[in-house]
């Protein structure tokens, strides 16, 4: 079932270029019901925004420090997600969906890459915004770390996205091939994961742990 929608060079087929792109447009609109949602039970307060400034000043600048970078896109930075996943975490999915969004423009003015309009929106708007994501668990138990783990994942299932549609021509030539059809999804997620398992560990930290709980205190007030 497989081989529908991935050819033999690794590729999308006709049917996996349709259902990738039917999936991606689906997962946006429902982006954008959430956050309308959100926009129209509740404006943003002074406070509120200042916060959202600060959160992405923040995850713009640690963006530029950098523990490595990937030969095709794609870096470990210090702790720049956790920045967006915090406003989700204190304001809920909508807000995090339209400051992740406002990121991910930044990020795209920060250092450009267009192979077409569609490849843009998933590594770019789409995957940022899906950072707003982690509100999902914003009044949970733990809410901040499970948040951030759904916000990473759903990062990566966009660049991954963008990778199957794009990218499988800069695939190394020495890439074992029977991993070639997980290419995009290896690629993107091997530096995600490092950073977020940095992040996890850093936000473990007792102290850390209850410094942000101090400042999620002072956002919501």
């Amino acid at each position: 079932m497989f081989e529908m929608f991935v050819n033999a060079e690794g590729g999308l087929t006709a049917a996996g270029y349709a259902v990738t792109a039917a999936a991606g447009f689906i997962l946006f609109l429902a982006a954008g019901y959430l956050a309308g949602r959100r926009s129209a039970e509740e404006k943003m307060s002074a406070k509120q925004l200042v916060f959202c400034g600060a959160a992405i000043a923040l995850a713009y600048i640690t963006s530029y420090i950098k523990i490595f970078n990937m030969p095709w896109g794609g870096s470990v930075t210090l702790c720049s997600m956790l920045f967006i996943v915090l406003v989700a975490n204190w304001y809920g999915v909508g807000t995090g969906l339209f400051v992740g969004l406002a990121y991910g423009i930044l990020q795209f003015i920060q250092e450009p890459y267009v192979l077409s309009f569609f490849q843009v929106c998933c590594d770019y708007i789409f995957a940022f915004a899906a950072l707003g994501l982690a509100g999902v668990f914003a009044k949970s138990n733990h809410g901040l770390l499970k948040g951030y783990i759904l916000a990473v994942v759903a990062r990566g299932a966009f660049h991954a996205l963008g990778g199957y549609l794009y990218w499988m021509d800069y695939m190394p030539d020495n890439f074992p091939k029977s991993l070639t059809a997980v290419y995009p999804i290896l690629y993107n997620y091997s530096y995600l994961l490092v950073e977020g398992v940095i992040t996890v560990i850093v936000i473990s930290i007792p102290a850390v742990a209850k410094g942000l709980a101090r400042v999620k205190k002072m956002a919501v007030e």
